[in-house]
């Protein structure tokens, strides 16, 4: 049987190649990611296990911008390694970024804590923890 056993990379269209380089740019480096590879109107970015690409969109695919609700993609989801990192994406999202929070830093399920933002295209993009207070409470019971 054949099996996946990654997901290898994720690649988007942009309408403003220059603008979403310089936004993803600055996101990715804040995250730990280097570049990958650039050619000319694509680049995209690793940090050994996860890629992620940009590419410019043509022509028609620049006259009419992504709306969440639409066919195709909802959101990309950044699992981080905690919940203490997720409060610092916020700030950098809103300090550094000038990114609009569509959704702020919250717990949106038991023990699911995220932060849901937008690209300049209005792809909605997310930096969650998952299992943090799970992860506690059973180190807790060990020790205790």
């Amino acid at each position: 049987m054949v099996r996946v056993v990654n997901i290898d990379h994720l690649s988007v269209r942009v309408s403003n190649f220059a603008k979403s380089k310089d936004f993803y740019g600055k996101l990715f480096a804040f995250l730990g990611f280097d570049v990958l590879d650039e050619y000319e109107g694509a680049i995209g970015w690793t940090n050994g296990k996860t890629r992620y690409w940009i590419g410019q969109a043509d022509k028609k695919g620049t006259t009419s911008k992504h709306r969440i609700g639409d066919v195709g993609f909802h959101h990309y989801a950044f699992e981080l390694r905690s919940r203490k990192d997720v409060d610092k994406l916020q700030r950098f999202l809103k300090e550094e970024l000038k990114a609009k929070i569509v959704d702020p830093t919250a717990e949106y399920y038991d023990d699911y804590y995220a932060v849901f933002f937008l690209d300049p295209d209005g792809l909605k993009l997310e930096g969650m923890k998952f299992g943090e207070k799970k992860t506690a409470q059973k180190k807790k019971r060990k020790t205790g």
